[in-house]
């Protein structure tokens, strides 16, 4: 069978390799370089494969505008405006210079999210390796072409998106001349509950579309995440924080560095524990074979003697017969004296 797969900085991604854990820092910098510089190392210390930026500004993003349509009611953002919230979570141009050298340095691959063709341009200028669209710009097909056309592998998240819209995207980054493409099965709440997740949805996914498909994750732990592995998802994204109690924007739906190298650990058992179909007797197996059931006499027998029911049992350990011959050994004859205790061997009867 083939899987498909990309490759993000020379790192291969898909079904037939480890699963590719990238750290969402999003907002979580709080304002500061320094926190995104911590995040980096701590993402880099947790063994994330990469660490995201978003790409915005605030104006090319949403107007400044406070009517109705512009507030957010209800939720963990209640009563901002998207264009004081963007405000507040844009992580400044000037920093991902910096941000992207630091990375590098660091030794972790770092790509971002681009809102509008001029992060794309400014994210080309730092020769990123690699773009995610976001869930809610899934349906921005023009930005989606520019990012593809651009020749850099594309993740785009499918939050909010039916099946069609999904395909609909997809279509515009082949047209864009995408040739590296992923999805992640995603939920846009902030935070989603486990049960919205219907993790059944990306096995549906991946026979579907064909690509390699992952989770871009918004519950509060890990179980939905390591859940996805088995179910085939091969990219898990989660966003990261220093302190979930940091007052950032994401900060109460992120992990913290405890929890992301859980998620690395735990992601990687849980695919090499998927492995192959495989019937046959594994390693760990072999020093047990010998406590096995297997035929046993239980009392003492002359040569000549005829075996009845009550001179054998199966028994542990698995140095006699199996089992599965027991009627077979009933009524033929030991060849020579069979003290009790020891093991029925066929070729030791008449």
């Amino acid at each position: 069978m083939t899987h498909p797969s990309i490759f993000i900085a020379n790192h291969p991604i898909g079904p037939a390799h480890p699963p590719y854990v990238i750290a969402e820092i999003s907002a979580n910098h709080n304002g500061k370089i320094e926190n995104a510089i911590a995040l980096i190392d701590a993402a880099k210390a947790a063994g994330a494969s990469a660490v995201k930026l978003q790409t915005y500004r605030p104006d090319t993003i949403t107007l400044d505008c406070d009517d109705k349509e512009f507030k957010i009611s209800g939720g963990l953002w209640d009563g901002r405006t998207l264009y004081e919230l963007y405000q507040e979570a844009h992580m400044p141009w000037e920093w991902h210079a910096p941000l992207f050298e630091h990375a590098r340095k660091a030794g972790i691959t770092i790509f971002s999210s681009p809102f509008d063709p001029t992060a794309i341009d400014l994210l080309e200028d730092l020769n990123a390796p690699a773009y995610k669209i976001a869930s809610f710009e899934a349906v921005d097909l023009p930005l989606i072409r520019y990012a593809a056309s651009t020749g850099k592998p594309l993740i785009i998240s499918t939050g909010l998106a039916d099946a069609d819209e999904i395909a609909e995207a997809i279509e515009a980054a082949r047209e864009g001349g995408c040739k590296e493409l992923a999805i992640l099965h995603c939920v846009s709440g902030y935070p989603a509950p486990a049960e919205d997740y219907n993790l059944r949805t990306i096995p549906d996914m991946i026979a579907r579309f064909g690509l390699v498909t992952g989770l871009s994750d918004h519950t509060l732990d890990n179980t939905t995440a390591i859940t996805s592995v088995a179910l085939g998802s091969s990219i898990i994204e989660k966003h990261f924080t220093l302190d979930r109690t940091g007052g950032g924007p994401d900060d109460s739906f992120s992990l913290e560095p405890t929890e992301m190298a859980a998620l690395c650990r735990d992601a990687y058992t849980a695919w090499t524990a998927l492995g192959s179909v495989d019937y046959g007797r594994k390693a760990s197996e072999q020093g047990n074979i010998k406590f096995r059931r297997s035929l046993y006499f239980v009392k003492d027998l002359k040569a000549g003697e005829v075996i009845t029911a009550d001179a054998i049992r199966s028994v542990r350990p698995g140095y006699g017969a199996a089992p599965k011959y027991l009627d077979r050994v009933i009524g033929r004859q030991v060849a020579s004296d069979t003290p009790a205790n020891s093991p029925v061997l066929l070729d030791k009867l008449l």
